[in-house]
């Protein structure tokens, strides 16, 4: 089926720019959760933009998924990763053929009616990030209903608004099964410890969650497998999944960067200090410094536009994404470097970027593992 072009786009973008901007700085003090944005991207159909049309939504393309990431994330890169998380989920549901086709039609139409937001449970506070190996310590018993879930997440961003649980865990079976169980965030025995208080991204809501006997049916261990038996590594999956995580992913700072960027010109042209008696904006070295965040921006346009197209292996992926996050931090860097004392003062936005656009390097995969696995396939290569 032909993907139709989402009508009057550019000035959807440039409104949602706006809307959510608004209560970036008091979301940023607070630390609550953005229901008033996330509710406004609901009513514009933002959330539920990658569902496929085969199942009613508007599958929209990554790069216009892509754009509507960064548009949020100019404005509030918080509510940006959850409906980051949100994208991602849904299109890797469209192609997972493991779940059963009612619970994936129930997580669309939840979607397409409600806005309902679904997101991973995954890292724990002893095994860290799955992304680095290990086996979860949230345990699936099996009983007659179906399976008795327990254990601890934390850093699950976007809980307090999540209608859907993707859990990483295992069975108490011998030997285990290992994956993901669906699980309604309204079922009895889910506790939400509110405990997120982070340098950056303070709104993402990404608290710890505590399950005791939270029962789901059968059917909703969706993606399971025996620890001893892994499937069979699926290479262009897996290349898609980078290819769409760094798109989506790393647009967030580079839009929080590019946030950063429009403050400081617009800053730099309008002061005028007393001694100077014209604009900082036309000092020849502050020219410079602005040349150096745009020469950065400019690699991290490229890198996007080519992983919207998913035009990187995976290896390439996980490296643009390291690079676009870096950039992007060395360009609030460079801002920081021209501003002084009022790129970090509260009453600017300036250190708000800077916090947020620092929290990029956090996200699987992080440097050192891109980095090693693009040299580890160098020296392949040679041999």
């Amino acid at each position: 089926m032909s993907h139709r072009p989402i009508a009057d786009w550019p000035r959807q973008l440039a409104e949602i720019r706006q809307l959510m901007a608004e209560e970036a700085a008091s979301l940023d003090a607070s630390g609550d959760f953005p229901h008033r944005n996330i509710d406004v991207l609901r009513r514009r159909g933002f959330l539920s933009l990658a569902v496929p049309q085969q199942y009613g939504g508007p599958g929209a393309s990554l790069a216009e998924l892509q754009q509507a990431i960064a548009a949020i994330a100019w404005g509030e890169p918080a509510t940006a990763l959850i409906v980051c998380m949100q994208y991602l989920h849904h299109l890797r549901l469209a192609e997972n053929t493991h779940w059963a086709e009612p619970l994936r039609q129930r997580v669309f139409d939840d979607a397409l009616t409600n806005g309902g937001l679904i997101n991973s449970l995954r890292v724990e506070p002893d095994l860290g990030s799955p992304a680095r190996g290990g086996l979860p310590q949230t345990i699936a018993s099996r009983n007659s209903r179906g399976w008795l879930i327990n254990g601890h997440k934390i850093y699950t961003t976007g809980i307090e608004g999540l209608s859907w649980l993707a859990l990483w865990a295992r069975s108490d079976d011998n030997p285990p099964l290992v994956g993901r169980w669906l699980v309604p965030a309204d079922s009895e025995g889910i506790r939400v410890v509110k405990s997120w208080d982070h340098l950056g991204m303070r709104a993402t809501g990404s608290h710890e969650v505590v399950l005791k006997n939270v029962q789901v049916s059968a059917g909703h261990a969706v993606d399971v497998w025996p620890t001893d038996e892994p499937p069979a590594p699926d290479a262009e999956q897996f290349r898609l999944f980078a290819n769409r995580h760094t798109a989506l992913l790393a647009a967030i700072y580079d839009s929080v960067a590019r946030a950063a960027r429009d403050w400081l010109v617009a800053w730099l042209g309008a002061r005028v200090p007393g001694n100077l008696g014209q604009a900082l904006s036309s000092l020849p070295r502050v020219q410079e410094k602005v040349g150096q965040i745009e020469g950065l921006l400019l690699v991290n346009r490229a890198l996007l536009e080519n992983a919207a197209k998913l035009g990187f292996s995976a290896i390439e992926a996980n490296l643009a994404k390291v690079t676009v996050t870096d950039n992007a931090i060395q360009a609030v860097n460079l801002a920081l470097e021209l501003t002084g004392n009022h790129g970090l003062s509260r009453q600017h936005p300036l250190e708000r970027h800077y916090r947020n656009v620092l929290c990029g390097r956090v996200h699987t995969p992080q440097n050192d593992s891109a980095w090693q696995a693009a040299g580890k396939h160098a020296f392949q290569q040679q041999g």
